[in-house]
């Protein structure tokens, strides 16, 4: 019997053998592999690159678990990084992303050989040019090559026809080649962070193109025929050197304008006649001075980013935009308008800017536009703006929690923005992490939080948050996790210190954190955050300036009234941002 027990564990271990046998890389190949820094693969029918093979020189191999005698064969940790991997004459449909994060600067033209790779990810590596065998994998639907330091594109980039997500940012691109416009079926197309001074005129024959991201290039205009692609639904054109909005007559599909960070300083209605369909236009960091009463041509607008501009008065018109659920002022010298109606939230300043609108000639008022659908007041969730508008709102209500009616709604809606401000919470609901892929932007303002969860790092797509007004007197580390996190509000809270996780979001564009008992901050982490353009730290406790404050040369709006420091005087700080920085640089000692 005790044989046969035996027998059965061997059996066991036999079946266990047999399935390390069928693994199409075999254990002897992979040890060999560690010890020459070469493996050769091409012509196992493979049809996806095992993990064991990226991981090769980062596992413990299974010969460290043996009993060895510790000669020169079997020193395991003596091992040779994998310089050398051929993968040709397989079945290749994707290569894992675990080859993106490493110091490749050239890739093998026989990577052409792979012919039905379906998707390529090369990013941060150091690649300066593409070899001509990667324009034969013309089966590819996905190719992310950001993060390196290529120069220029091969015309024969046109041959990938297949393509629907390119990812080009992050390079050294001056121009993009004109066969880009053979990619007919290619959806996204990154350009960001490069060198572009132009975009070809055939990039309109991409009809099928839905987000198109140029930002950080030196473009200074945008072709009209940009307009003729019928399908584009995003267009970020933010750190450029535009001075006005691009005319897009055509361009019936665009939801989403980004024209942030550019020289904008006039908009005309025929940059915006064109654009009712528009849901989000953001214009924050330029040197716009007024908005035109023709405003109300944006009927479909929902979000308005002014942020940093030079806008000294608003139209009465803007109110009446019948959409509109967002609207971001932050950084303007508006005059005739009480600090405190910014605070209260869109709806009350739009229904402060109706109420200004005078009586017409003929004695009669201004009508209001109506919308196309209207809700009954005491509905408990708006399902049009969780279809339409992708936003959850549950706000003014004054409770002290969010229904589960509320997070059922949104049933499989691809929910962007969530507003649950002035209510009575006390704490973040835990089912808004049921979002997490999609959300963006939260609000939940006028609140009596005390602490945020750690596990709101989780939303790792959030671009806005506002946690103004509520009782908050420290952050979590953990949101250092929020690495798209844009601007940030915590004004009306109870801060004594500024956040130290701040200073390692280095995405932040905006902070306001005014109000509050903050008594300084640290200069050097602070420039660190080389995108911030707005630092709101007004009405605080700060007793002293740093002079190094003024080496924070992104800064376009530094708030720093009323607090309780005597330099620089108020005649420094009314003259604006540029002249407090250039006084902190002057005290800076030598």
């Amino acid at each position: 019997m005790s044989r046969f027990k035996r027998g059965a564990h061997a059996d066991s271990r036999a079946g266990f053998r047999q399935q390390k046998e069928e693994c199409p890389v075999p254990n002897g190949l992979l040890k060999a592999a560690r010890k020459s820094g070469q493996l050769n693969l091409s012509g196992r029918g493979l049809t996806e690159v095992p993990p064991s093979v990226w991981r090769l020189n980062l596992d413990t191999p299974p010969e460290a678990q043996q009993n060895l005698s510790f000669g020169a064969e079997d020193r395991w940790w003596e091992q040779t990084d994998l310089t050398k991997l051929l993968l040709s004459s397989n079945k290749l449909q994707t290569l894992s992303e675990d080859i993106h994060d490493n110091q490749l600067s050239l890739l093998p033209d026989s990577i052409g050989d792979l012919e039905q790779l379906q998707k390529l990810i090369l990013s941060h590596n150091k690649l300066t040019e593409l070899p001509p065998g990667l324009w034969r994998l013309t089966n590819l639907r996905c190719l992310h090559l950001q993060q390196n330091m290529i120069a220029q594109i091969s015309p024969d980039l046109g041959k990938l026809v297949n393509l629907d997500d390119l990812d080009l940012s992050n390079n050294h691109l001056t121009d993009i080649p004109e066969s880009l416009a053979n990619l007919k079926s290619l959806v996204k197309l990154n350009l960001s962070c490069n060198k572009i001074k132009s975009l070809p005129r055939a990039i309109s024959e991409m009809k099928n193109l839905r987000m198109l991201d140029c930002s950080r290039n030196q473009m200074e205009s945008i072709p009209s025929v940009l307009a003729q692609m019928d399908s584009l639904e995003q267009l970020c054109l933010r750190h450029n050197k535009l001075q006005y909005l691009p005319e897009l007559p055509c361009c019936k599909a665009l939801k989403e304008l980004h024209c942030g960070n550019n020289q904008i300083s006039v908009l005309e209605p025929e940059h915006l006649k064109h654009l009712s369909a528009l849901s989000f236009l953001e214009l924050r960091d330029n040197k716009v001075k007024s908005l035109p009463e023709d405003i109300t041509l944006l009927q479909g607008l929902e979000r308005l980013d002014l942020t940093n501009n030079e806008i000294s008065s608003l139209p009465s018109e803007l109110g009446t935009l019948p959409k509109l659920k967002s609207l971001a002022l932050e950084g303007n010298p508006l005059r005739g308008i009480r600090r405190e109606l910014l605070t209260k939230g869109t709806g009350e300043f739009m229904k402060y800017l109706r109420s200004r609108i005078q009586e017409q000639p003929d004695g009669g008022l201004k009508e209001e536009p109506k919308t196309a659908m209207t809700f009954p007041s005491q509905a408990k969730v708006n399902l049009h703006a969780i279809k339409t508008l992708k936003t959850l709102d549950y706000s003014e209500k004054q409770e002290a929690s969010i229904p589960d009616e509320v997070f059922d709604a949104v049933d499989e809606s691809p929910v962007s923005t969530v507003n649950f401000s002035r209510n009575q919470l006390t704490a973040v609901p835990n089912r808004i992490m049921e979002l997490k892929d999609t959300l963006a932007d939260v609000n939940l303002g006028f609140n009596k939080l005390t602490t945020i969860p750690k596990n709101f790092s989780q939303l790792n797509h959030l671009v806005h948050i506002d946690f103004r007004n509520n009782l908050l007197i420290s952050l979590p580390m953990e949101l250092e996790g929020l690495t798209m996190l844009q601007s940030i509000i915590l004004s009306f809270n109870r801060f004594k210190s500024f956040p130290e996780v701040l200073y390692h979001i280095s995405s932040l564009e905006t902070i306001l954190i005014s109000s509050n008992q903050v008594g300084g901050i640290d200069p050097i982490k602070i420039q660190t955050l080389n995108r911030l353009s707005t630092l709101d730290l007004s009405n605080n406790d700060i007793m002293q300036v740093p002079p190094e404050l003024g080496n924070c040369t992104s800064l376009r709006a530094l708030m720093l009234d009323g607090n309780p420091f005597r330099n620089p005087r108020a005649a420094i700080l009314s003259k604006g941002t540029d002249a407090i920085l250039e006084y902190l640089r002057s005290r800076i000692p030598m």
